[in-house]
């Protein structure tokens, strides 16, 4: 059994080996992957978790305070589109390339014949995001356009005879996406947030047209005779990573229809393949609370030259495979972030005396801590079985044996865990701070960077509201109860250890309230389903949450005859089940939609019309 984790030898959570100090992500790793494969994945993450501990972090800092400028035009005034970075941003983006967290997802690693699965570099962003979310936001965007170029073109195939111009750009493209030489690499980006759009890309307002149609309007300069190239015209309001040659982008082509069936998926590159600068102009970039590191701007696409990827008719079905990355980085990002936050805060609770005794000596603070270690071992168990399905997914894809079950708890798990993991980021961050008082709250300490980056993780790639209705969707639409029931049961009925005996019938429980809940929600419309979704959402993290940790627990005891995760998923299931009441969703109350106007709004209501409504209620 290992030795306890002695905090108070160390000054601060940096200049420190990462994966060796978060032994929750080890053990997850561990569970996911083969023997084989864990011990190719470890020995990488651990050669990252020490470069990102003692480099990468201390560069993070320089760039927070030294972030990205942009200059719009040149001297003479021509348009420059040019952003400059800090050359701690190039070691920090040269570090990761070269130590494969792109590559090695879908290249196999020097020495090994097999790729590594999809939660490795997950589990490398994850380390990633101890030291920079702002740099972990266009790593994970590059994975996620270079998803998409291998699932949606032939980028990753040999080029055969006549092989047109896009298929070779894309496999120059795919192939500097995902290379391990940094001085050939380009990074990947998503533009797809409009002004009148937001949330609701159905909304997007760019417009493509395929170059021959300028030609046909006499418009020679902006027609070129590549095959398959397109021009985009329109505005895009959120561009994160917005210089990367990489990017991916929603138009509308013309006589398309409205909303999202009309919207087609385009390659734009920041320079044409004939190295001119595109038609694109980059307006400004945004003040930002946090995440300095990654310029975020607008553009204005002004015939842009870009190229059509996979089939025009499925440009969002498209981009939701990228965002199925994102989202799944953004909850790697979130659990990753609370790992680094609780791991300053037990530092510095393990050296910093109060009173007589260090404040980890304190009841108080170890109930604190205590909670915060639990929720974010939850965090990442959830999260990595959201990894583990994808990777399922794909790898049935990829053998051409489509696995219907994991697409559908792709469809469900992903958006639950970027919904509740985002707000842990914020929750843990925010009490880290508070922990360290007010050294805390000052720019010389990581942990007022670390709560001004988390609170842009319930908002990027969708906010909690978005993934509440998704998750609706996935439920109407797919069917993703089905195999979701069975995964719960599936843990439950191995957790047979008489220690989780009473664990096991409180998540039970809680089980059969999402199931009765589930079945409530069919059974209603709509708009009754919205306002309990999020509150259903809650009830599918916490479950199976719960029930994950019990599996682990079992697993536990049975190898190394070790209760601790037995006491980690007790504590859970003792604050998000146990001592709250039944949490199954009721039937008929719609207090806060039919209350809104006098909750909100602050109309008046007669006391006769409530105190008749109670009484309705009490009969």
């Amino acid at each position: 059994m290992d030795r306890p984790i002695d905090y108070a030898a160390l000054d601060a959570g940096r200049h420190v080996n990462y994966w060796d100090a978060d032994p929750a992500l080890r053990s997850e790793l561990r569970r996911l992957l083969d023997a084989g494969t864990y011990g190719w994945s470890a020995n990488r993450l651990a050669a990252f978790g020490e470069v990102v501990g003692h480099t990468i972090a201390d560069n993070a800092d320089v760039v927070d305070r030294h972030g990205p400028t942009l200059s719009t035009y040149d001297a003479n005034g021509e348009l420059a589109n040019e952003v400059e970075y800090h050359p701690a941003q190039f070691e920090n983006e040269r570090l990761v390339f070269e130590h494969g967290v792109l590559a090695d997802s879908f290249h196999a690693p020097p020495g090994r014949d097999e790729r590594l699965p999809f939660a490795h570099s997950l589990a490398m962003l994850y380390l990633l995001t101890y030291a920079d979310l702002g740099l972990t936001c266009p790593i994970a965007m590059t994975l996620g356009a270079a998803h998409v170029l291998e699932t949606f073109t032939d980028a990753d195939e040999a080029p055969g005879n006549g092989a047109s111009a896009r298929d070779a750009f894309f496999r120059e493209r795919f192939a500097r996406l995902t290379t391990r030489d940094y001085d050939e690499s380009i990074q990947g980006a998503m533009f797809l947030t409009e002004k009148q759009g937001g949330s609701d890309v159905g909304r997007t307002e760019t417009v493509a047209e395929p170059a021959g149609a300028a030609a046909e309007r006499g418009d020679e300069e902006s027609a070129t005779a590549v095959d398959d190239v397109w021009h985009l015209t329109g505005e895009k309001w959120f561009c994160s990573n917005i210089d990367a040659e990489g990017a991916v982008a929603l138009a509308r082509r013309p006589d398309a229809p409205a909303g999202t069936d009309g919207l087609s998926l385009f390659c734009l590159p920041r320079t044409t393949p004939d190295g001119d600068l595109n038609d694109v102009r980059y307006r400004r970039l945004k003040d930002k609370l946090g995440t300095i590191s990654v310029p975020t701007g607008e553009m204005e696409l002004e015939g842009a030259e870009a190229y059509l990827v996979g089939d025009p008719d499925a440009g969002f079905r498209q981009m939701a495979e990228m965002l199925n990355v994102e989202r799944l980085a953004n909850a790697m990002g979130s659990v990753g972030l609370a790992g680094r936050a609780l791991l300053e805060a037990k530092v510095h609770a393990a050296n910093r005396e109060a009173f007589g005794t260090t404040l980890d000596d304190h009841p108080l603070m170890r109930a604190d801590l205590v909670d915060m270690a639990v929720a974010h071992e939850a965090g990442v168990a959830f999260t990595f079985e959201a990894a583990r399905q994808f990777d399922r997914r794909e790898r049935a894809r990829r053998a051409g044996e489509p696995d219907r079950d994991a697409y559908r708890l792709v469809r469900l798990l992903v958006p639950v865990a970027k919904y509740r993991t985002g707000r842990l980021a914020v929750d843990v961050a925010s009490y880290a701070m508070e922990i360290l008082g007010g050294n805390g709250y000052v720019a010389d300490f990581v942990t007022e960077r670390l709560l001004r980056d988390a609170q842009v993780l319930p908002i990027w790639e969708g906010p909690s509201n978005v993934m509440a209705l998704d998750v609706l969707r996935a439920l109407d639409r797919e069917d993703a109860h089905e195999p979701l029931l069975v995964e719960i049961q599936r843990r439950l009925d191995v957790a047979t250890h008489p220690l989780l005996a009473d664990d096991a019938e409180t998540v039970a429980a809680a089980f059969a309230d999402l199931g009765e809940s589930l079945a409530t929600l069919a059974a209603e419309d709509g708009d009754y389903a919205q306002l309990y979704a999020k509150r259903l959402a809650d009830l599918v993290y916490d479950v199976f949450a719960a029930a994950l940790l019990l599996e682990a627990a079992q697993a536990q005891l049975d190898e190394a005859d070790d209760a601790r995760k037995a006491l980690v998923a007790r504590r859970f299931v003792d604050e998000q089940l146990r001592e709250r009441p039944a949490r199954a969703i009721p039937s008929g109350d719609r207090l806060a939609d039919e209350r809104f106007d006098a909750i909100v709004r602050f109309a008046p209501v007669a006391p006769e019309r409530l105190d008749a409504e109670s009484a309705v209620a009490d009969d």
